[in-house]
């Protein structure tokens, strides 16, 4: 089974997400005139063994979800700085609390 695929159904259910390859993979993002960056899904991003997606959050999301689970939640290279939360698909956390983050991210992206 694709691990991507009820997160890939969930985001293009949102109103005007749209899909296209960035940097070789899967990439998703808001709609407006410059389709801010929304979600990447990696998979063993330059051999670093994650299942994961790279996704928008609000400020002090990111130190605060590392803090709390750091073999679940990470911070990605190039958009961590930003602020962006690395997720671990790898590591058993429930659909709906993907769902959650996702929905954040929708929400941070504007």
């Amino acid at each position: 089974m694709d691990p991507f695929q009820p997160i890939r159904e969930h985001l293009l259910a949102m109103p005007g997400v749209t899909e296209r390859l960035s940097h070789g993979s899967p990439a998703f993002f808001a709609p407006g005139p410059r389709g801010k960056g929304l979600c990447n899904f990696l998979d063993d991003h330059h051999g670093d063994g994650r299942v994961a997606l790279w996704l928008a959050a609000p400020a002090g999301e990111q130190e605060a979800l590392v803090a709390e689970d750091p073999e679940v939640y990470f911070r990605p290279p190039y958009v961590g700085a930003r602020g962006w939360l690395g997720v671990r698909l790898d590591r058993g956390l429930a659909l709906d609390v993907i769902q959650e983050h996702l929905d954040t991210a929708r929400e941070t992206v504007g």
